[in-house]
């Protein structure tokens, strides 16, 4: 038994160690897998590190890579309204960017720098314990040779992948390129916010010098954007700015760069930023102009600067205009034009970080009365005057019955005083009267792209219309009936002065005739004076419009003076109602303010509102055409045949340029035009060639009962004169131009009769 139980015992050590063994090879085997991984890892890196090196560009063709195209834009003085893109200043080589600088960002960025290989593994471990600690990355462990490959030829995308190829790309940069070299190309290529790439374009644009010249303050707040360019720009809050820049100023201390008495003598809140000339409204005018650059320039990546019409000084009053008048929870938005079209001033909202929605340009709303602009024109191009009579009372067209804003009826009004008082009643009895379809049509004419009803309601506007577009066509009737076209940008250049776009003056069309716009004007002047919109006044002749839609979900004011037209709407981008908003309180208020500024140095224009009929409607035309006093008159049936009030053989004189009274030659002998107007020996017609004073009594050339007969007839036939070309009804020498004549028209416009309507509508 014993020696059984000892040879079992010794069996039993021999397994024992019979197991180790295996374990022991075991372990050695992972041993030698894991050094053969890591020495094929290590020559396949750094046969990744060789073939990217040996692919990488030159230097000098990454110090002139860049990336996107960066735009200028210009107010119209020259001044630069914004920089839009990326912009690279002037590249500073190692030896100009100044030591302070590269000491703020290495001491920020990466301060074993001048250390590591590309790689800061002491950065990585740093980095991973902090993650391990606090639960997320907090600190990141990318050197500046990293940022640099990540920046030039990688993407921002937090990849294992991408850490790799960033990695590599990096140890390859640091041994085809020294130090100074990656640190030059780091400080001239990093993104610091507002589209400036490099420190040269960083202080351009925060601090309006080179980089060049720049302080330890500056340079602080500099290297502590490359963290997070927008949430520490010193021109979105300067606080946070300062923050960092006071940690930048800290880890420059403990790496040595600066002295602690040097820490504590810079003060960052002295630093003084570059001053804005525009506000943010500027970028709605910005955002309007530039897509028009993909039409006005051929595509490149040159940078550019665009000449603009903005002027900086009204942009600025219109910005404030809007935002000391606008309802509380509302919204409002100005155009402001030059005779021309140009576009002085263009607010697109309240604020546009907070909302960047243009409602100067986009947005589409109802104009309510500020719509009557086009009703009264064709109302005025189809023959009525300011001084026309209608009639202010209840009325219904096709079922729909409008009301007037006060509730209150005038009766028995002339034009000008309607449309000074706004009066829905008659623009609906108006817009009935030329057609619904003329009113749409005249809309269409002044520049109105969105979608037009024909429906009755229209006349008080029910279609939706865009400010820029109603300005515009108020600016038509400013400029006498010519078309304005409303225009931002004057000329494209490039950053060296080629020219490569340059408006030229447009072509303005006639829409309506002077004497209509003449009229109109008229009557918007009324409504500032007297109307609806005085609270539009500004010392100096004013015209306009008021604009109120049903439960004031929007308000307008439309008008013009000394040259400017400018438009003003207010309201809530969701429709909602705005308590007490009216065309004639707070647009109207705004408009004067602004206007007030807008208009301070331009002299004191007159309106020309005199009524001047066209050349067919006056003398010595119409005289000329019939005959002259005592002479002869044509006639017409209502289909325009001819009549003739001598018998089937007669003919009608030729016109060869003589007129009753003239004397001339032909043949030797002397002839001339009686005052009948005809010719002395034209009687040859088979009624005899005496004149008519030496023909028989039965041989009358008067008009007698049976040719009145034949010429009016028992079917209602009018007796007509013949018109001249273009007109309707012949006007006497004793009526002169103050008779009002019809324009040419396919419908005679129904003017209303105060007796027939009122016996009409009386209940």
């Amino acid at each position: 038994m014993a020696s059984n139980g000892k040879r079992r015992s010794s069996g039993s050590g021999r397994e024992s160690r019979n197991s180790d063994q295996p374990k022991k090879r075991w372990w050695l085997r992972i041993l030698v897998t894991l050094f053969g991984i890591g020495v094929l890892a290590a020559i396949g890196l750094v046969m990744a590190v060789l073939v990217t090196m040996r692919s990488l560009p030159s230097y000098s063709t990454l110090k002139a890579s860049e990336h996107g195209q960066m735009i200028v834009v210009r107010a119209r003085d020259g001044r630069e309204l914004v920089s839009i893109g990326p912009s690279y200043g002037e590249w500073l080589d190692a030896r100009e960017i100044p030591e302070v600088m590269k000491n703020a960002m290495v001491a920020v960025e990466d301060r074993r720098f001048y250390d590591h290989w590309g790689v800061d593994p002491i950065g990585v471990l740093r980095s991973l314990m902090v993650r391990v600690q606090q639960g997320y990355w907090r600190q990141g462990g990318s050197t500046i040779t990293q940022q640099l490959a990540r920046n030039i030829f990688l993407n921002n995308n937090k990849t294992f992948d991408r850490k790799v190829r960033e990695a590599i790309l990096a140890l390859a940069l640091e041994q085809k390129f020294s130090k100074d070299q990656i640190l030059e190309l780091y400080l001239n290529k990093v993104y610091f916010g507002g589209g400036a790439y490099g420190v040269d374009s960083a202080s351009r644009l925060f601090f309006s010098h080179p980089a060049t010249d720049l302080r330890p303050a500056e340079a602080a707040i500099i290297a502590g954007l490359v963290k997070a360019p927008s949430r520490y720009s010193p021109t979105a809050d300067a606080n946070a700015a300062i923050s960092r820049a006071a940690i930048v100023l800290r880890l420059m201390e403990q790496e040595g760069y600066i002295s602690p008495s040097e820490a504590a003598a810079i003060d960052v809140s002295t630093v003084k930023l570059k001053e804005e000339h525009g506000q943010n409204s500027v970028r709605y005018f910005t955002d309007w102009v530039l897509p028009q650059l993909d039409f006005l320039v051929p595509d490149s990546f040159e940078p550019i600067e665009v000449w603009t019409t903005l002027d900086v000084g009204m942009q600025r009053a219109a910005t404030t205009a809007i935002k000391s008048n606008v309802p509380s929870g509302a919204q409002g938005a100005l155009v402001s034009l030059d005779r021309d079209g140009a576009v002085l001033a263009l607010v697109g909202g309240t604020d546009y970080v907070e909302t960047n929605y243009n409602r100067a340009t986009q947005a589409q709303r109802q104009p309510g009365s500020a719509w009557k602009l086009f009703v009264y024109l064709a109302a005025l191009e189809a023959g009525y005057t300011p001084d026309s009579p209608v009639f202010d009372r209840p009325i219904t067209i096709d079922g729909w019955t409008p009301r007037n804003s006060g509730g209150t009826y005038a009766g028995k009004i002339d034009v000008r005083a309607a449309f000074a008082y706004s009066k829905n009643t008659v623009a609906a009895q108006l817009g009935e009267s030329v057609g619904f379809g003329t009113v749409a049509s005249m809309a269409r004419r002044f520049g109105i792209t969105s979608p037009i009803s024909t429906y009755p309601s229209m006349v008080l506007g029910a279609s939706e219309v865009r400010l820029i577009d109603l300005t515009g066509a108020f600016a038509a009737v400013q400029a006498e009936g010519r078309s304005v076209e409303p225009y931002g940008i004057t000329r494209v250049t490039t950053a060296d002065g080629e020219l490569l776009y340059e408006r030229q003056r447009g072509r303005q069309d006639q829409l309506v005739a002077p004497y209509v716009a003449a009229q109109m004007t008229d009557l918007l002047q009324t409504a500032v004076n007297t109307g609806t919109g005085r609270a539009a006044q500004i010392g100096r002749p004013a015209a306009g419009k008021t604009g109120t839609t049903s439960s004031n979900k929007d308000g307008w004011f439309m008008g013009f003076s000394s040259g400017i037209t400018t438009g003003v709407w207010m309201g809530r981008d969701d429709n909602a109602r705005v308590g007490g908003l009216q065309g004639g309180t707070a647009p109207a208020r705004a408009w004067a303010a602004y206007m007030r500024i807008a208009t301070d140095k331009r002299p004191v224009e007159e309106f020309n509102t005199e009524l001047t009929l066209p050349e067919w409607q006056l003398e010595p035309d119409d005289e000329a055409w019939f005959g002259g006093e005592g002479g002869d008159y044509y006639f017409f049936d209502e289909d325009g045949n001819p009549i003739d009030p001598y018998g089937g053989d007669y003919r009608a004189p030729p016109d060869d340029g003589m007129r009753p009274g003239d004397r001339g030659e032909r043949g030797g002998d002397e002839y001339g035009y009686g005052p009948d107007g005809y010719r002395d020996d034209y009687y040859d017609d088979g009624y005899g060639s005496a004149p008519p004073s030496e023909r028989q009594p039965e041989q009358p050339r008067g008009i007698d009962q049976d040719f009145l007969d034949r010429a009016t007839g028992r079917e209602d036939r009018q007796l007509r004169r013949d018109p001249p070309p273009g007109s309707r009804q012949p006007v006497s020498r004793q009526q002169g131009a103050a008779q009002r004549i019809e324009p040419t028209r396919q419908s005679q416009p129904k003017v209303v009769e105060f007796e027939r309507v009122e016996d009409q509508y009386q209940p």
